[in-house]
């Protein structure tokens, strides 16, 4: 299916790339939002994403690319361009630089083991933070766990998940549809969904609590809570590469009391659920206009929110 009918892309922060697989002075070829850039760390350690084709004759700054400073260099003339600004600082050959001589450079974030950009579709400035997740370098948590994914779907179709309880019983298996809450924070872009369910685990019976926190279409938390003791926690990036694939990072880690006797199987259990919802995802399209039940309040709030992640001209 070449048009499943998806939106364009939501506007907020997502992950390019795992911090660890990026060294200094390393240039790598990354696509997202359909779009070709390069991501190199300069010198001084910082990372930095800039659209990737030169101005000058059209190359690809990642295929030969070099770091120089905080800057990459084309292959082709040698050009530079500053990883902060975008602006070229040195042609090797030419004294006077071009004022058009420079290439989009993007917002960076580098936070919670992933290095993120700020997407918008209007190009506005960045309007809230990354947040920092205490528990992903806490010596009291297990070293974290990097788990990753792409699936040819929608960035909202795999949100919308979060917030479809009666899925969990059809296509994860649950013995019962879960009980959900969920609430706004006061300004209204970051959503509280809490499922409440009686789980069996290595350590017995517990009532447990799904908690998920989303900042954003894409940058979500689950927790799950309930066990005395015991911490489960997953912080999660999903960033769109075009309309209709998408690319899930996920660092996991539970607390060093319980990894070898729940937290393993938690990890375990819970990237098999992607698993679970990938026939779903590859094989169905798009509804804008979704015909829905009356069960499906959560759905419906769910579609109300994201809106406001959306500029005008990209539904």
């Amino acid at each position: 299916m070449s048009d499943r009918g998806a939106p364009g892309f939501p506007n907020g922060w997502y992950a390019v790339g795992w911090s660890k697989d990026l060294g200094v002075g390393d240039v790598r070829r990354i696509r997202y939002f359909d779009n070709e850039m390069v991501l190199f760390r300069g010198r001084s350690g910082e990372a930095h994403v800039l659209d990737a084709y030169c101005p000058h004759l059209g190359a690809h700054l990642a295929e030969g690319g070099r770091v120089q400073g905080e800057s990459v260099r084309c292959p082709f003339h040698g050009w530079e361009f500053d990883g902060a600004s975008g602006e070229c600082s040195k042609i090797p050959y030419c004294a006077r630089i071009p004022t058009r001589a420079r290439v989009r450079a993007w917002d960076v974030c580098e936070r919670n083991h992933m290095i993120f950009v700020w997407h918008h579709a209007e190009g506005k400035p960045p309007g809230w933070d990354v947040p920092q997740i205490p528990y992903l370098d806490d010596p009291a948590w297990s070293p974290v766990r990097l788990w990753e994914a792409e699936v040819p779907v929608h960035i909202q179709d795999m949100a919308e998940n979060n917030l479809d309880p009666v899925h969990f019983e059809y296509v994860h298996k649950m013995t019962a549809t879960p009980d959900t809450e969920i609430s706004l924070e006061e300004d209204g872009r970051v959503m509280h969904a809490v499922s409440y369910s009686t789980q069996e685990t290595p350590l017995g019976a517990f009532d447990m609590q799904l908690v998920r926190k989303t900042w954003c279409i894409g940058l979500a938390s689950v927790e799950s809570s309930g066990i005395p003791g015991v911490g489960l926690y997953m912080f999660t990036s999903t960033t769109p590469i075009d309309r209709d694939h998408t690319i899930s990072r996920w660092a996991l880690t539970a607390t060093n009391n319980a990894v070898d006797v729940a937290g393993e199987e938690w990890m375990a259990n819970i990237t098999k659920g992607l698993s679970d919802d990938y026939q779903i995802w590859t094989n169905k399209i798009h509804r804008a206009d979704p015909v829905l039940c009356e069960a499906d309040t959560l759905l419906v709030e769910f579609r109300r929110w994201v809106k406001q992640f959306y500029s005008s001209e990209q539904t």
